[in-house]
């Protein structure tokens, strides 16, 4: 019976074939011989990617029937486990006897729902088939887990909800702006961007409560599906509260400790050590990004409080439907998920607080290779001292000398202290930085 819905999945996949989609800036390679992972919060576009890829394989002459793709999020294989994995294979094999199973690209969607399924994926990348692309939702997963049973086979493709740069592709703006009138459509996609949600389905949907109905949808399905039942959580109510407290954080250390004192005020049981385990949660299924404080020493930065990211400004719209003006959080939000796109395996992020703060230390690889601020507007000379001080500060203690502020419209150069300050737009930054 199950061998028969595996198949349908198969032959309704494959009859999609090939798809019509808006490209990303990334693309998966395709004949690596390798383990492709591309590990994502829910909704932001990893099957698209595979889709993609699929797309590429057929445009090389690869016949549709040599690809297998399942989704392990269908309700029908729900029940499936880790010991049921090989009933894909005979399936596809009974589909297709004629083709070696050697020359197949398999391509495993939502895998991390089958537990133990990274034995199954070893097994069949060491005696069968040598091109495997799958997707997931938990970090762990896909990271951690992964790289121990499968000892430096994966090749990493992180993916995040849409870039500025693909946003403008998905609404149909020319990004150059050579023309006054295509500036102002820039800076306009920019303030909705920067509002608004980035994933790609709520990016498209036109209506207002539609919007909002999707990224309610996906929150519930990430505490749920992610988080509650992957982790075995009772309390779900606790859970929600502790979520939107750190929603409510955004931009600001967060203490867990108060959150846990705030909980307990209120009557109701939760241990310390499940809020801790909880705020690692809920960065392992991509809902947030933790970024700890600059410190020299290792010890001070593992004690100091992190600043939790949301993975989507709308998201966190949505959820909180905050009253008063959230520009300036959002707009940081915004460049540190652009930072995170662009970084590499041995890259990081701090933030910098001394006598004044800076909001993001890039280090690549040993070396600290630039400081970014951000503020919505620096027209006011207080903020726009509090906002140079921060940086030149943090140029002291790091003996970094690449430093940029981030505004919603400034463009200017300006020399402080004998070092050299560039005030960039947001939305230019974003393009030059995709």
């Amino acid at each position: 019976m199950r061998k028969d819905i595996i198949k349908s999945l198969i032959a309704l996949k494959q009859q999609e074939m090939p798809f019509e989609l808006i490209h990303r800036d990334n693309e998966l390679p395709v004949n690596r011989k390798k383990i492709i992972t591309i590990p994502g919060v829910r909704r932001c576009g990893k099957s698209t990617l595979m889709m993609i890829a699929i797309n590429e394989l057929l445009k090389v002459g690869v016949p549709v029937q040599n690809i297998l793709w399942i989704g392990f999020d269908d309700e029908r294989l729900k029940n499936m486990t880790s010991d049921d994995l090989d009933e894909i294979i005979t399936s596809y094999m009974e589909m297709y006897p004629d083709t070696p199973i050697k020359d197949v690209h398999m391509f495993f969607d939502e895998i991390q729902i089958i537990k133990s399924w990274e034995y199954f994926v070893l097994r069949l990348y060491k005696s069968y088939c040598k091109n495997i692309y799958i997707s997931g939702s938990n970090a762990t997963m896909l990271s951690s887990e992964l790289s121990t049973v499968l000892r430096g086979y994966p090749l990493e493709y992180k993916t995040y909800p849409l870039s500025f740069n693909e946003f403008c592709r998905f609404k149909g703006i020319n990004t150059d702006t050579y023309l006054e009138q295509e500036k102002a459509l820039v800076r306009n996609a920019f303030i909705d961007f920067n509002r608004d949600s980035a994933f790609p389905e709520v990016v498209l949907t036109e209506s207002r409560t539609e919007k909002l109905q999707l990224l309610n949808g996906y929150f519930n399905t990430m505490l749920l599906k992610d988080i509650v039942e992957h982790y075995a959580i009772t309390n779900m109510p606790v859970l929600r509260y502790f979520v939107k407290r750190i929603m409510a954080n955004l931009t600001k250390p967060t203490s867990i400790l108060s959150i846990y004192n705030d909980i307990k005020s209120q009557g109701l049981k939760i241990s310390k050590d499940e809020l801790y385990r909880w705020a690692g949660y809920i960065c392992d299924v991509f809902m947030f990004i933790r970024i700890p404080k600059y410190e020299r020493s290792l010890i001070k930065e593992q004690k100091s409080l992190n600043k939790y990211y949301c993975i989507d400004n709308g998201l966190r719209s949505a959820v909180l439907l905050p009253q008063s003006d959230d520009n300036g959080k959002l707009l940081e939000n915004t460049v540190l998920l652009q930072l995170q796109r662009n970084m590499g395996p041995a890259d990081r992020i701090f933030y910098f607080q001394g006598s004044a703060e800076c909001d993001f230390v890039i280090q690549r690889n040993e070396y600290i290779e630039e400081l970014i601020q951000v503020t919505w507007d620096m027209s006011d000379e207080s903020t726009r001292e509090r906002e140079i001080n921060g940086i030149l500060e943090a140029s002291s203690v790091t003996q970094c000398d690449k430093l940029t502020i981030i505004t919603v419209d400034e463009d200017t150069t300006l020399v402080r202290n004998g070092k050299t300050i560039n005030i960039i737009p947001a939305s230019k930054w974003l393009l030059h930085c995709s």
